[in-house]
């Protein structure tokens, strides 16, 4: 695979899969010439080699809710399965995006190498400009192979040039109703991304798209089930509170909760502290009543 000697870091995982063949969607946009230098140049074992990649990488994603990791570890897995399955990647990033959030548009994101983590910075936070943008927003594959000069991002391509990055393939995580994210797939050398390699490369998009999405509704459903938790645990001594206000004041259930709001806002406390305080606080003067008085000095009148 082209790109700096040692600096994809992953070895080749080989499968007895057989080859899979499908035409290239229509959805596919150029940014670049597409008679690469690479095309039409791999042999049948490279073509074999590459068709097995792609399927051990699409097992590898069937696997991945099933093993419980969190999001962040989830994403960072897809990234490196990408690296493997899409030929000529150097490193690659898997980036869950709010579409609907235009100031704060990423939801989290995960790269497979130091390098891509730099080019995430610049394309998300630095400049608001980049491939997975554009895939993402445009639901449509893009790839350049000279970055430096491609002109459909002319911030964003000549940075990342500089850095020695010269080839980029972006893929929309597409769902039937909506855009999960993108995976960004970048390399060193120029012209690296072929027709072959998007091909392959959307093929890894599919069922990357649902195990991504499945992970976030995971991730939301533990999320929502830490808020129920603290929630019910909050409940016992939010009630407690509620009865002590009813006991001193003889007002209603409602009225009692309404009171403990007033204290929670004016004093600028979670309502179940305030709560607490005033369960604590009830606990401390029972005790204090309940202690026996110190007995007197015998003799003393």
């Amino acid at each position: 695979m082209a790109g700096a000697p040692g600096v994809r870091g992953w070895s080749p995982v080989m499968s007895g899969s057989g080859r899979i063949m499908k035409q290239v969607p229509a959805m596919v946009e150029f940014t670049e010439d597409a008679d690469s230098p690479q095309a039409g140049l791999r042999t049948s074992e490279q073509l074999s080699a590459d068709d097995a990649d792609l399927q051990t990488g699409i097992d590898n994603l069937a696997g991945l809710v099933a093993d419980h990791l969190r999001l962040p570890e989830l994403l960072a897995e897809v990234a490196a399965f990408a690296v493997r399955a899409i030929p000529g990647a150097d490193g690659a990033g898997v980036t869950l995006l709010n579409l609907d959030r235009v100031d704060n548009m990423v939801a989290a994101l995960a790269a497979s190498a130091p390098f891509v983590a730099e080019i995430d910075e610049i394309q998300y936070v630095t400049l608001n400009e980049g491939p997975c943008i554009t895939a993402a927003l445009e639901r449509r594959t893009v790839r350049s192979g000279s970055l430096g000069g491609e002109k459909m991002w002319p911030r964003f391509g000549p940075r990342v040039g500089r850095l020695g990055v010269h080839s980029a393939l972006s893929l929309p995580l597409l769902l039937p109703d909506r855009v999960v994210g993108a995976i960004n797939v970048y390399a060193y050398g120029k012209d690296v991304f072929d027709e072959h390699a998007a091909e392959f490369g959307e093929l890894f998009a599919k069922p990357a798209a649902v195990a991504v999405h499945n992970a976030q509704i995971l991730a939301d459903a533990l999320a929502l089930s830490v808020q129920l938790q603290k929630a019910l645990s909050s409940r016992p001594v939010i009630d407690q509170a509620i009865g002590l206000i009813r006991g001193r004041t003889g007002r209603s259930a409602e009225e009692a909760f309404a009171q403990l709001r007033a204290l929670s806002q004016s004093e600028h406390r979670k309502l179940v502290d305030v709560a607490q305080h005033i369960v604590d606080e009830a606990v401390r003067r029972a005790r204090a009543r309940a202690r026996p008085e110190p007995e007197s000095p015998v003799g003393v009148a």
